[in-house]
């Protein structure tokens, strides 16, 4: 479907008159961006207003910088390029996020100023993201109970893949777990990200990078879990089994065996002892049980003791009589039912 693609663009275009200034300042938007390990920050950038210059003072994101060099899509070094013309930029201090627009400045001192009050806007942005609980979160946790959370830092090469496994990390939801991406930027993971890691309590994500050694370090001191991946859906799926285990597993409850209260007696030391006859399956000494007068339950909790005759033991099967006492319950009845209870724990998955 490309060249249908294409050939829409084009008679778009020519429909609807698309025109550019090509005399003013060089402004668009940033296409993809990766680290190199060459030639540093590289980014590929989509001029769509003015003309971009080798040497021109220029702001993306955070970063501010000087065109260090253009390359086209063959590689070869040029001096300009115009509107609707992506090339590629050298000369940015970082690696900035797809998606964002640049701009050209008036002087390299008016880009390092406004990249120092975006740095800082930034800054206060990312503290009141880690700290600050929002009305919506709150309401979530009153609702639903103590909400598990599980949080990472994403590194990557480029910036495409970064905003990718983030974007389906956040797509991970359900009523009690959920990711948190608190960071997420291109390049080595540093002993910056293991310490972001460590004070937020969260796992590093690595995609097509390397880990610096002294954040190797670092980790195993700090207990900050690394992990590297090279394949996205792999990502998705490590963190859908850890969100798993964060959830509380589903219990259910069997009754392994019942027993008729056939006779009461009174004992100063342990208190009332029901003289039971096991009706099926078998009493168990360490399950709990249920108490049931004419089909009502009046008490749940543990034996307090099980005997046959007059010997402690840990089952009596059916068919045979035994010696009852409830943990905190004197008014057992004649004709009661007791329940032994099993609680089977079940693992669930998201």
């Amino acid at each position: 479907g490309i060249d249908d693609l294409l050939e829409i663009l084009m008679l778009e275009s020519e429909i609807l008159e698309l025109t550019a200034v090509e005399d003013c300042v060089a402004k668009g938007s940033i296409i993809e961006a990766k680290l190199d390990k060459g030639r540093g920050p590289v980014a590929t950038v989509l001029v769509q207003q003015g003309t971009l210059r080798v040497g021109d003072p220029i702001i993306s994101g955070v970063y501010n910088g000087r065109v260090r060099a253009l390359l086209d899509e063959y590689g070869k070094q040029v001096k300009e390029a115009g509107p609707s013309i992506p090339i590629q930029v050298l000369g940015l201090p970082g690696v900035p996020q797809a998606g964002d627009t640049f701009s050209v400045t008036n002087s390299e001192r008016e880009a390092k100023d406004l990249s120092q009050r975006r740095q800082l806007i930034k800054r206060e942005q990312d503290q009141r993201k880690l700290r600050s609980v929002t009305l919506s979160d709150l309401q979530y946790k009153i609702q639903e109970g103590k909400m598990q959370e599980l949080r990472v830092v994403v590194k990557g090469d480029v910036d495409g893949s970064v905003e990718a496994i983030a974007q389906e990390l956040g797509g991970i939801v359900h009523e009690e777990v959920r990711v948190s991406v608190i960071h997420s930027s291109v390049g080595a993971i540093s002993e910056s990200d293991v310490l972001l890691a460590a004070a937020s309590e969260a796992i590093v994500i690595g995609f097509h990078v390397q880990t610096e050694p002294s954040a190797r370090e670092l980790s195993q001191s700090e207990g900050v879990e690394i992990r590297n991946y090279k394949i996205i859906y792999q990502v998705v799926e490590e963190i859908r089994a850890a969100l798993a285990g964060l959830l509380a597993p589903s219990t259910e409850e069997h009754v392994v065996g019942s027993a008729e209260v056939r006779q009461t007696f009174r004992s100063s030391r342990t208190g009332n002892i029901a003289g039971c006859m096991v009706n099926s399956g078998h009493i168990i000494r360490s399950n709990n049980v249920r108490v049931l007068r004419e089909g009502e339950k009046v008490f749940t909790g543990g034996l307090s003791s099980l005997r046959r005759f007059k010997d402690d033991v840990r089952e009596v099967n059916e068919g045979f009589e035994c010696g009852i006492g409830l943990e905190g319950f004197n008014e057992i009845q004649e004709g009661d039912i007791i329940e032994s209870i099993e609680v089977v724990e079940t693992l669930r998955s998201l």
